[in-house]
């Protein structure tokens, strides 16, 4: 990039959006995208540093410079050469990964003013190569005769199928669901991650040769030892974490409680939402999100969309201490929700019917930080009190199901549940290799298959080796 001048705007070029009143009211796409031009000229921002230290935040390890150079030259067929090369699901990476505290964070122009908007980058060339319509297969090599099983189509399954795939191997993913996608399609709301875009992805490894059965509930239809006996050398379990935690308080088992899992399932997988769908959901008057991270966002935005007159965040710390993308709860602020902070639900309170008609608060203050660095919430006495709603909704959180673990021999769990396995996937049983959120429970889009990518590189030097 030394040959041409760079561009040293101290901002990134802003993402065109929907306008919040507009938003609020409907399911499409948030966020629009840049055009060629814009693309371009944020690309010119990147200073090129010799040591590229944006890979170093990268769990897929994208080499972003050179593909920032191609998007500055406008050769965008390259710049999705290179993204492709380490990166199975770039138009989903571009959308939800947290570039902010990966990638962005450690761009040298985020010293003195922004970093470069490589999140947006990435969108836009996934986003122009699916535009252009190209139906051609990614090239693979031929098999090398060695089959994997892969349970899970989600992040994790998906990017350790794709680089697996890339390797030669034969590879069959095992999804439980009717739909592919895992959390992409199941938790994630469309007008954050549309479902086409997801779709195409996974098209793009089905034309690599990936295969996929969906309805396969593995524990239940088929076992993992069945798996091995049904030839395949390694199995990799990347089932997610898609059990629900809830709050134990008075009241939880009322009409009314909702965990956002089953929100958004009934929304996102099952079109809810939609009037030509006949999914079952309930019109929300008043709702309480309990929860601050991502999912409860999402949980809270969709519960607008869906009709409610007000939707509250419930959340036992402060602004500083929201896990949630800054990017989302700035969308949620500007779309009317209300954020009750420094506040830990105790009970809810409902009706003679068992209806939800409030959830009771206990305020907080901040004291010292915990094991993870976070000012630790500390109960202020007397201090209850009572929000009025109708709806509440639990986001804080999931586990792994116990079904695999349950059916697998010789497979050692974590104390919370999950999958025990070193840091290339390897698990206590030969030949299992395991990774995402079936590992460390809920997690992001990108640590996931930054695990799967890991996991696949383990499981060809596994079979290389038993050669």
């Amino acid at each position: 990039m030394a040959n041409l001048k760079v561009n040293m705007s101290m901002e990134k070029n802003p993402m065109p959006e929907q306008d919040p009143e507009v938003r609020s009211h409907n399911f499409d796409e948030v966020a629009l995208g840049y055009d060629a031009e814009v693309a371009m000229k944020e690309a010119q921002r990147c200073l090129d540093c010799k040591n590229a230290p944006c890979r170093s935040g990268c769990p897929v390890a994208v080499k972003i410079p050179r593909f920032l150079e191609k998007v500055r030259d406008g050769d965008f067929d390259a710049a999705y050469d290179i993204i492709t090369s380490t990166n199975s699901l770039p138009a989903v990476c571009g959308r939800v990964c947290p570039q902010e505290k990966q990638c962005e964070s450690k761009c040298v122009r985020g010293i003195k003013g922004e970093s470069v908007g490589i999140g947006r980058l990435e969108r836009f060339v996934a986003d122009w190569h699916m535009a252009k319509g190209d139906k051609s297969a990614p090239s693979v090599p031929a098999s090398n005769g060695h089959r994997v099983a892969v349970i899970g189509s989600g992040p994790a399954g998906l990017t350790c199928a794709g680089d697996l795939r890339k390797l030669g191997y034969d590879v069959t993913i095992y999804e439980a669901f009717h739909k592919s996608g895992g959390v992409l399609v199941y938790g994630i709301p469309q007008f954050r991650l549309p479902k086409e875009i997801v779709a195409a992805e996974i098209q793009n490894l089905e034309k690599m040769g990936v295969k996929i059965v969906n309805n396969a509930v593995i524990g239940k239809s088929l076992t993992v030892d069945e798996l091995f006996e049904d030839g395949y050398e390694a199995v990799f379990i990347g089932s997610g974490a898609g059990l629900p935690q809830f709050l134990h308080i008075p009241g939880e088992n009322l009409l009314g409680v909702y965990s956002a899992n089953e929100l958004l399932t009934r929304t996102n997988l099952m079109k809810a939402y939609r009037d030509d769908y006949d999914t079952p959901i309930k019109k929300f008057g008043r709702v309480a999100v309990v929860g601050a991270g991502n999912v409860a966002m999402d949980a809270a935005r969709v519960s607008k969309r869906l009709g409610a007159e007000h939707v509250y965040i419930v959340y036992r710390r402060g602004a500083d201490e929201l896990p949630a993308r800054k990017e989302e709860v700035e969308h949620a602020e500007s779309e009317g929700i209300e954020f009750k902070l420094l506040n830990n639900p105790c009970a809810i309170h409902g009706d003679e019917d068992g209806h939800v008609t409030g959830i009771e608060c206990i305020k907080q203050e901040l004291g010292e930080p915990d094991e993870k660095g976070r000012r630790k919430p500390v109960p202020v006495k007397d201090s209850n009190w009572i929000l009025d709603v109708d709806t509440v909704i639990i986001a804080i959180g999931t586990s792994p199901n116990p079904l695999i673990r349950s059916t697998t021999k010789n497979l050692e769990t974590t104390k919370k549940g999950g999958i025990q396995a070193d840091e290339g996937g390897r698990t206590s049983r030969e030949g299992v290799f395991a990774g995402g959120d079936a590992v460390t429970g809920s997690a992001t889009v990108i640590l996931a298959m930054g695990a799967g990518k890991t996991a696949a590189k383990s499981i060809d030097e596994y079979i290389r080796n038993k050669k």
